[in-house]
């Protein structure tokens, strides 16, 4: 139960005030106005919190690889550097409002610089052996733990200030604060991916959200208990913050073309095409000056080296050994498989599913992809959907759609993030879209190897007979 507010006794022999409150100066607003302003700053600050954690996630998957694991290392790293964070604010109560402003800055900085510092590190060291073959590795660490000390730095300050505005039980002061930080937990969790990742991208995306994190926490501060602080401590606050918000302005300005020098040092000097589509981040290179290269988050996807040798190994033997008339390709929005299966004749409808309507429409447009895959996806015998492979497989399954060649032009079955297309219930579902003689080709890795002892363990568990070539 919260209790009303009531003025503090006079201190006198044996009788102590709670840590923070002597000599306090009056708020300069009403207690239930000032208690909900410091929800409000919880809140925000828990919004912003999340958002960082989340950006190292999304970065150490893009750089690293291996989204499970890279989840697991950043989140269990931040929630005992939050415990550690708890401990060392302990030394910082007696000075809670400075306290409080001060680990916010801080805060804001190091989140808001984290996702540019980690693009820096990758692109000009990745490459590199010796001791900074790992650099990316372990910075993420370091941002993991600096941010987790002083997200749980924040707590036991917050409680010293919402019991300095208004005295109530401690049971309900913790509910009062947890409460709106677990709200603000979900609010900046559903901010990342719907809002802040597609409309301005991972690098301004904290930018941002370190801007916001400084003004809420500089404002509370500055603004509800600058009669706590001494004049000092209001100029070392406002130098402080002023400090922050230049940096991360500066960063704002500047992120565009340090972007563009950070993709020349991990892809080259050609990139053509750089954007973030709903999926992932697409960039081409070459095309006009060389072959042409298409990365995926990072990663090389396709070589105009030698790519033509793999999609035709891929697609040659499964078109050879029957009927072909009607063929689903499961991914291959590039139209590279598909330009291979067009080659054989009599093919009558090519279905492609891909995850990514971005690849697509570059596959259709851009004139370098588009000279390397033959204007394949503007085949009238080609009909392309996008969305989940897995559930577009389900629906063709559903609808007792039937095919003589399925190819699976996926991700590699390494990755964390294409678990669900090498289980046994999607190869259920490519063996329920099979006609009588159909087949299937699945690229499983090299020949002989633990991945593809796997892939082929899958297979034959979903009931179909497999046949290992190279």
């Amino acid at each position: 139960m919260i209790e009303p507010h009531v003025s503090a006794p006079p201190a006198g022999p044996g009788v102590t005030r709670p840590v923070g409150e002597r000599g306090r100066a009056p708020l300069p607003v009403k207690p239930g106005t000032g208690r909900a302003l410091v929800l409000v700053c919880v809140f925000v600050c828990a919004a912003c919190g999340l958002v960082y954690e989340l950006e190292l996630v999304a970065l150490a998957t893009y750089f690293i690889g291996d989204s499970v694991t890279q989840a697991s290392v950043v989140l269990s790293v931040m929630v005992f550097a939050m415990g550690l964070g708890s401990l060392a604010a302990k030394r910082l109560r007696p000075r809670a409002a400075v306290g409080f402003g001060l680990v916010e800055a801080a805060l804001a900085l190091v989140g808001g610089c984290s996702a540019i510092a980690l693009y820096a590190v990758f692109a000009w060291t990745g490459g590199r052996d010796g001791a900074w073959s790992d650099g990316s590795r372990w910075l993420l660490v370091a941002f993991a733990l600096g941010i987790g000390i002083l997200i749980g730095a924040e707590v036991p300050l917050l409680m010293v200030l919402i019991q300095r505005i208004r005295r109530q039980d401690a049971g309900g002061a913790v509910a009062d604060l947890f409460a709106a930080d677990y709200v603000g937990a979900l609010v900046g969790g559903l901010a990342f991916p719907f809002l802040l990742l597609p409309m301005l991208g991972q690098l301004t995306g904290a930018l941002l959200t370190g801007a916001v994190n400084a003004v809420a926490g500089g404002a509370l501060v500055l603004g509800l208990l600058r009669r706590d602080l001494s004049v000092r401590g209001r100029w070392l606050l406002l130098v402080a913050n002023v400090t922050v918000l230049s940096l991360l302005a500066a960063a704002w300005v500047l992120v565009d073309d340090f972007e563009r020098a950070a993709r020349e040092a991990m892809f080259g000097a050609h990139v053509r095409v750089a954007e973030r589509t709903a999926v992932q981040e697409v960039v081409l290179t070459g095309g006009r000056h060389g072959p042409l290269d298409l990365y995926l988050d990072g990663r090389l996807r396709i070589s105009g080296r030698d790519e033509a040798r793999y999609h035709a190994a891929l697609v040659g033997p499964a078109m050879r050994g029957g009927p072909h008339a009607r063929v689903l390709v499961l991914g291959g929005g590039d139209g590279l498989a598909v330009r291979e299966v067009l080659r054989r004749p009599g093919v009558r409808r090519v279905d492609v599913i891909d995850t990514d309507p971005g690849v697509v429409r570059l596959a259709r447009t851009d004139p370098g992809l588009r000279a390397l895959n033959r204007g394949a996806l503007s085949d009238p015998r080609v009909r392309v959907a996008t969305g989940d492979v897995f559930d577009g497989l389900r629906e063709a399954a559903s609808r007792a759609l039937r095919y003589d060649v399925v190819i699976c032009d996926l991700p590699d079955p390494g990755r964390a993030d294409s678990t669900r297309l090498y289980s046994q219930e999607f190869y259920g579902l490519v063996g329920r879209v099979l006609g009588g003689s159909g087949r299937v080709v699945v690229h499983g890795g090299d020949v002989p190897s633990d991945r593809f002892r796997t892939v082929v363990s899958t297979v034959r568990g979903a009931g179909l007979r497999v046949v290992a070539y190279r």
